[in-house]
């Protein structure tokens, strides 16, 4: 798997080869959303990546969709992750915060003030939040005003400069699995009748604009997208995703970014499309199959082969193997992860999965 070790420059990036960590949310920033020791453990055990993306962090109080995850938004919080991308940094590795607003996916007992979470139309998800003790129902959120909008834009770029602050090479944007971002661009999420709803350009704008505001602050070579193309996750559905996404990349696609992040979802020929649409360095968690999961290196080989990516992104392997490159080459064995110890907990499932 040599396509694999292979260097790449993305933007201002110069990655050590193309097997990226995926983010993945654990649950462990237990105080006011600061990272922690631990998670500078975790985080740089796996700095052998070409890219680390952190798990969704919020950039707001109100863009929190999940107990225990960690924040950009204030000075405590940038402080905290300081300890993470200098633990990064030591061990030669390149590291990006995913910055993500969960918008409906989210439940008042998150929030100081008890309030409703924000989204782009008064629609329920139909899911719920996990707990330690039980499983919440996402209420109906608050549709968001445009001044809301406008503010949810501004928090993304002060985010992606609290990002830089902290150390991290650069920020991905969350516009997938049915968090913020993609409930505007999805039809079954989004029915406004203003500027940011309704036809397809008016439903990438949000998307558009929260990007460029990131960009702006910190450099459109610092900043990604993440994207899952016809993705049903928290209760979305899109009707039209190639137009829909047809017409998101070409607003991007002169802005300049490190990358574009696709989750595929059993979908090769979507996938091919976006890349010929795309003009710079793309990013495939590949899943060529439906239900072909988790995504397994000799996907992203075959896809590299193609030519349909750059680099690939793998998920629930990096939980478990912290020397995915190691055991890559290796031909494996790999640990297999334990699902009762993803969210939330100690040290257990999280940092203690022995290397070859």
């Amino acid at each position: 798997m040599s396509e694999l070790f292979e260097p790449l420059d993305a933007g201002k990036l110069h990655l050590r080869n193309r097997l990226v960590m995926a983010p993945l949310t654990r649950s462990r920033a237990f105080e006011g959303g600061r990272a922690t020791e631990l998670m500078a453990e975790y985080y740089a055990q796996r700095a052998s990546a070409g890219l680390i993306i952190t798990e969704g962090v919020q950039p707001s109080v109100r863009g929190q969709g999940y107990v225990w995850t960690p924040g950009l938004h204030d000075a405590g919080q940038v402080a905290a992750w300081r300890r993470v991308t200098d633990a990064v940094h030591e061990r030669g590795g390149t590291i990006f915060a995913q910055l993500m607003n969960a918008g409906r996916v989210a439940h008042p007992s998150l929030y100081p003030d008890g309030g409703l979470p924000l989204a782009p139309s008064a629609l329920a998800s139909g899911e719920a939040m996990w707990t330690p003790e039980e499983m919440l129902e996402h209420p109906v959120p608050q549709e968001m005003t445009v001044a809301d909008i406008e503010e949810a834009v501004r928090d993304f770029a002060a985010a992606a400069r609290n990002a830089v602050e902290a150390g991290f090479d650069g920020v991905e944007l969350h516009g997938a699995n049915g968090y913020l971002i993609q409930q505007f661009l999805a039809d079954g999420s989004n029915h406004r009748t203003d500027a940011y709803g309704g036809s397809v350009e008016n439903r990438v704008r949000f998307a558009v604009e929260a990007v460029r505001a990131a960009a702006d602050a910190i450099g459109a070579d610092r900043v990604g997208l993440r994207i899952s193309p016809g993705g049903d996750a928290n209760g979305l559905s899109e009707s039209d995703t190639p137009e829909l996404y047809a017409a998101l990349l070409a607003e991007l696609a002169p802005l300049g970014l490190a990358y574009l992040h696709v989750l595929e979802l059993g979908d090769r020929g979507l996938t091919r499309s976006l890349r010929a649409q795309w003009p710079g360095t793309l990013l495939l968690n590949p899943h060529p199959e439906p239900g072909a999961f988790p995504a397994r290196p000799e996907y992203g080989e075959e896809a590299l082969r193609a030519g349909d990516a750059d680099a690939i992104v793998l998920g629930s392997l990096w939980l478990a193997n912290p020397d995915l490159p190691e055991r890559i080459k290796a031909g494996g064995p790999y640990n297999e992860p334990d699902p009762a110890t993803f969210y939330g907990g100690d040290h257990r499932g999280y940092t203690d999965y022995p290397a070859l």
